[in-house]
């Protein structure tokens, strides 16, 4: 069990850096006027990271409440 919640804490601290990693880039790359395709990729796979995570955290939580 603490093995599932120590991922699940890498997981999301991945998602959280992933997600301010692009949205720096998207700031100063169009400040610069520069391509932006990068730093929207980059915050369009954490929102796809954040939507999978939740829905994978939502099983989880729902399987450990029907456990008798």
């Amino acid at each position: 069990m603490e093995g599932i919640i120590l991922l699940s804490i890498v997981y999301w601290a991945v998602v959280v850096v992933v997600f301010l990693i692009g949205l720096i880039q998207l700031i100063v790359k169009s400040s610069k006027s520069q391509p932006l395709k990068p730093a929207l990729k980059l915050l369009i796979i954490s929102v796809i990271m954040l939507v999978i995570g939740a829905g994978a955290c939502a099983v989880l939580l729902g399987g450990l409440g029907s456990m008798h």
